[in-house]
């Protein structure tokens, strides 16, 4: 993973209350392996950067899956090592995609240690807008989606009209419902029911049961590949038009 040429704000205290890790399991992170050394600085003190808290939480949606350490340690060995942020915050979402939807309860003061930031009223109701967080029974309790909360806290500092924001949100989950809608319907006429058709056997159903779900994931890399692709080819053209 590339952290020279990232921004490095980060005191390895300052990283764990991000991650919502200890300093003891970013020091032994470091120790096998899973997260590469701080960029030392003046006074040698250890700076780390946005690739190091990518890490982190890919780390952590792993464990969350039921990875062992050592299966972890496999799995980043396979990624490429100038892997950026923004890349490895790809992978968690694919990673992410294969746990069913959760929210987890967290009060203000959880949620900006765990945005490294103070929260405005206004930052709180953008992020609830933007299905972010929703407010719980209590004033200041919250329930958070894990899975959309760094994105959502980064949108707060884009220099873009909160409507146009909501606006693309809108765009995507039309469109994205879309495409689910259609790829389900492929695999369900394509595969599923003529493969019910051909086996009755409970064992042979089961297993069409375990690859669709497997496939679940392959699905997701795939759309967000595609999708970034068509991004850039549609940005270039919009621009080199002007």
């Amino acid at each position: 993973m590339a952290t020279g040429t990232e921004e490095t704000t980060l005191t390895v205290d300052e990283l764990a209350a991000r991650a919502g890790v200890t300093v003891r399991t970013i020091r032994f992170y470091g120790t096998r392996g899973l997260l590469p050394p701080p960029v030392i600085g003046p006074r040698r003190v250890g700076r780390y950067g946005p690739g190091h808290l990518s890490r982190l939480a890919l780390i952590e949606e792993l464990q969350q899956q039921g990875m062992t350490l050592a299966a972890i340690e496999r799995y980043l060995e396979q990624l490429p090592h100038d892997l950026s942020a923004h890349d490895l915050a790809i992978h968690r979402a694919v990673v992410a995609s294969w746990a069913p939807d959760s929210a987890e309860e967290a009060t203000r003061t959880e949620l900006e240690r765990r945005t490294g930031r103070a929260l405005t009223e206004e930052d709180i109701d953008r992020l609830a807008a933007m299905g972010v967080v929703q407010r719980a029974d209590g004033p200041d309790t919250f329930r958070v989606d894990p899975g959309l909360l760094r994105l959502g806290v980064q949108l707060l500092d884009v220099p873009i009209a909160h409507e146009t924001i909501l606006a693309a949100r809108t765009v995507l989950l039309e469109h994205t419902r879309s495409a689910a809608h259609e790829l389900t319907r492929l695999f369900r006429d394509e595969v599923w029911s003529p493969y019910r058709e051909r086996e009755s056997d409970p064992e042979h159903v089961e297993a069409m049961k375990s690859l669709s779900a497997h496939m679940q994931p392959m699905v997701v890399q795939a759309l967000v590949t595609a999708f970034q692709r068509s991004l850039k080819e549609e940005l270039r053209g919009a621009f080199t038009a002007e």
